[in-house]
């Protein structure tokens, strides 16, 4: 909990997967009524290539967070072995 309230631990990347998941649902639902409305070729196109840009959208923002905790990760591995501590390495 404590990691939580001082924002060590994200949670944006949690919602963002549950976004994804909105947004494949969308494209397959926009794309079964645009098949309804009589517009085949639009109805296939968000079927198929919807659900594969959502996710290229979602993995580029995840990657943000995965950066961060690159980032963080190599910070503390410079900050312990700059303190001498037993067992770190760079």
């Amino acid at each position: 909990m404590e990691d939580f309230l001082t924002f060590r631990k994200m949670i944006t990347p949690v919602i963002i997967r549950i976004l994804f998941w909105i947004g494949v649902a969308a494209m397959i639902i926009g794309g079964f009524a645009s098949l309804v409305a009589g517009h085949y070729l639009l109805g296939i196109m968000l079927m198929l290539l919807g659900p594969i840009c959502v996710r290229i959208y979602c993995e580029i923002l995840i990657l943000f967070f995965i950066i961060n905790d690159t980032l963080t990760d190599i910070r503390n591995l410079v900050r312990d072995a700059t303190h001498g501590r037993p067992g770190s390495q760079v």
